[in-house]
């Protein structure tokens, strides 16, 4: 099956709406509340908590899961559905912000970023093609493109460039998902820019023409000002196509 959503409700003075996000592990009444289990599982809680208090999706980290237990050991399993015991649907982000904000010595490049464990020291190469790949074995009912985070406060100069390497890797993740994801697994791409209401337009345009299931909004809650973070949501959101098979996070 592909991703839809299907719009329930909708607001005649503002662009609010609730609707269900269908997946292949279930459906997904929105708004919602997404617990994080970002190692495989959501902490102090089991899964069978997790559907007695009503949570519907579980978001898991690519960089996390990566790292430890790993996905030789995920594998096996058939994807982290099995692996921590949730039966419903699972997100999973591409590990760009955990690179950003956790490992030492990162080094970016055209080809991705190599950064040094938190865990152990080690060192490691993260590829847009190898985010989705580690995606893909995660078994990810919706995933990640791999992009370039940036610290707040940043430059036009910095955001542009984050942007223009974003979109690039997007490209090389939409290939490698088109080629090796299991049908309905949906990858969305992420719209960067920074605060720049022109720069979120070029980024915005530029991913809608790569034709995603789905787009999330990037360079958000990390640091702004609460009012600056929901002024970029603004500008931003109304820039994404309301086609009924979209979703916006």
């Amino acid at each position: 099956m592909t991703l839809q959503f299907e719009i329930s409700a909708q607001s005649t003075e503002t662009a609010a709406r609730c609707g269900s996000l269908q997946t292949a592990h279930g459906d997904v009444k929105t708004p919602v509340f997404m617990p994080v289990g970002t190692l495989g599982t959501v902490k102090a809680l089991t899964p069978e908590d997790l559907l007695q208090a009503g949570a519907q999706i579980i978001l898991g980290n690519t960089y996390h899961l990566y790292l430890r237990p790993g996905c030789e050991v995920i594998e096996p399993f058939g994807g982290l559905h099995r692996f921590m015991h949730w039966p419903g649907p699972i997100l999973t982000d591409s590990g760009g912000f955990q690179i950003f904000s956790l490992a030492k010595l990162l080094k970016m490049s055209e080809n991705g970023a190599t950064f040094q464990s938190h865990i152990d020291g080690s060192r490691h190469l993260l590829t847009p093609e190898t985010s989705i790949e580690i995606q893909i074995t995660l078994d990810s009912d919706i995933i990640m493109c791999l992009d370039q985070c940036i610290a707040y406060p940043a430059t036009r100069e910095d955001a542009l460039a984050a942007l223009e390497l974003t979109t690039r890797w997007a490209q090389r993740c939409h290939a490698t998902w088109q080629s090796k994801a299991r049908p309905g697994a949906a990858l969305f791409g992420i719209v960067q820019g920074g605060m720049f209401p022109d720069l979120r337009q070029q980024s915005a345009e530029a991913l809608m023409a790569m034709d995603f299931p789905g787009y999330a909004l990037g360079w958000l809650s990390v640091g702004e000002p609460t009012d600056l973070m929901l002024e970029i949501a603004e500008t931003a959101l109304p820039l994404l196509t309301l086609d009924l098979s979209l979703i916006h996070i």
